[in-house]
C-alpha cells in the first residue's frame, strides 16, 4: 500500500482564531486587535504589514502573551501545536517563551541587559531551559553567534552591549532568539533601524536559518519590499483587522483591497521614474471613533452604501483560493512596484 507523505512545512504550527486585544484607557476602550485570524505552517514565513497603529505589533505581543495592563487579550484563541496559549497558566507559558516560542524586538536593547556581558546573558538563557554545564552553554552560545554570521564570536561574547554596533546588537538579539531552535519566532520590525546593507545581510541569515531548521516566523513590518523578499504569505492589517491575506505573489501582483493597492502605489517604482508617488487620502480612523461599517470607507474611492456594514473576508478570485480580502468592491490594479 502506498501512502502519501506530508512534509513538515504543510503541518500548521500556529493557528490564530478571532484574536481580540483591547486597551482600557480613560478615554475609552481601544479595540487594537479586532478578530485577527491566520494559520502558519512549519518552516513558513508570514509577513504582517500595515502602517503605524494598524495593530500588527500588538498582534505579535498578544501571540507571545506579552500584553501588559491596561491591555488585555479579551477573545479568540492562539493555538500553538493545538494548545491555546491564551488559556495557559503563566508559569507554563514562561516555559515556552524563549524556548519553543521566541520574540525579536525592534530595539535589541529590549532583549539585552546593558550592564551584563553578552556571554553572561546568553549562558543564562541557555541554562534557564536546558540542564547543561556553564562550558556547554558557553560553547552553544558561541556556535549560535557563528550561525548568525558574526565574525570572532568569542570576542563578541566577552563584550558588553554598548561595545557593539547597532547591527551587531541586533544579530546578538536574533541569536538569543535562536538559541533553542524555537518552533516559532515573532519578529517585530527587527531591521527597521539598520542601514540597508546590514538589513540585507540579516534578512539573508534569518531566512537561511528558518528554512534549514523548519522554524515558523511571523515578520512584522511596514516595509513591503522587505516582506516581499522574505515571506511566503502576507497579511495586510488596517485598524486592527486583516484586510487582505494571501501568498506573496497573489497579494503583490494582484492586490484586491484599495488599502493594499494604496500601500503598493506609495512606493517608488523603476517603471515610472519621475512620476509622483500615490497617496492614500485622509487619515486612519481613531480607535475611539471607528466608522460603523468598513473602517477604510472614509478614505476609499470605491466606497458605497454597502460599506455601511462591516465586510467579511471573502475569496475574490476563483483561481486563487488562498487569497482573501475584506472588501465589498475588490478589484486588481497593476502593481506599482517591482519586488524582485
Amino acid at each position: 500500500m502506498t501512502t502519501t507523505a506530508t512534509t513538515f512545512a504543510e503541518v500548521p504550527l500556529l493557528e490564530v482564531r478571532g484574536l481580540r486585544t483591547q486597551f482600557n484607557t480613560r478615554a475609552g476602550v481601544l479595540p487594537v486587535v479586532d478578530g485577527v485570524s491566520f494559520t502558519l505552517g512549519r518552516g513558513k514565513v508570514l509577513g504582517l504589514v500595515g502602517e503605524s497603529g494598524s495593530g500588527k505589533s500588538v498582534t505579535g505581543f498578544s501571540i507571545m502573551g506579552l500584553v501588559d495592563a491596561p491591555g488585555k487579550v479579551v477573545g479568540g484563541e492562539v493555538l500553538f501545536k493545538g494548545q491555546d496559549l491564551t488559556q495557559m497558566q503563566p508559569s507554563a507559558l514562561r516555559q515556552l517563551q524563549g524556548d519553543r516560542i521566541a520574540m525579536i524586538f525592534q530595539d535589541p536593547m529590549a532583549t539585552l541587559n546593558p550592564v551584563l556581558r553578552v556571554d553572561t546573558q546568553m549562558v543564562e538563557a541557555v541554562r534557564a531551559h536546558r540542564k547543561v554545564s556553564h562550558t556547554q552553554a558557553w560553547n552553544h552560545a558561541r556556535d549560535t553567534l557563528g550561525l548568525m554570521g558574526i565574525a570572532s564570536p568569542e570576542d563578541r561574547l566577552r563584550a558588553y552591549p554598548h561595545q557593539l554596533s547597532g547591527g551587531m546588537r541586533q544579530r546578538v538579539a536574533i541569536a538569543i532568539a535562536m538559541l533553542h531552535g524555537p518552533d516559532l519566532i515573532i519578529a517585530d520590525e527587527p531591521t527597521t533601524a539598520l542601514d540597508v546593507t546590514i538589513q540585507a545581510q540579516i534578512l539573508s541569515e534569518v531566512q537561511k536559518l528558518v528554512r534549514e531548521r523548519g522554524t515558523s516566523l511571523v515578520w512584522i513590518s511596514h516595509d513591503l519590499s522587505v516582506v516581499a523578499g522574505l515571506a511566503d504569505e502576507i497579511a495586510v492589517m488596517y485598524a486592527g483587522r486583516i484586510v487582505e491575506h494571501g501568498s506573496v505573489d497573489d497579494v503583490l501582483d494582484h492586490p484586491q483591497h484599495p488599502y493594499t493597492q494604496g500601500l503598493i502605489g506609495s512606493l517608488p517604482s523603476a517603471n515610472r521614474r519621475g512620476a509622483r508617488l500615490k497617496q492614500i487620502p485622509g487619515m486612519a480612523p481613531s480607535l475611539l471613533d471607528m466608522p460603523p461599517g468598513c473602517a477604510f470607507a472614509p478614505r476609499c474611492t470605491r466606497a458605497s452604501s454597502a460599506c455601511a456594514v462591516p465586510p467579511g473576508l471573502t475569496q475574490p478570485r476563483a483561481q486563487q483560493p488562498g487569497h482573501q480580502v475584506r472588501c465589498f468592491h475588490p478589484g486588481a490594479v497593476a502593481p506599482a512596484k517591482e519586488f524582485a
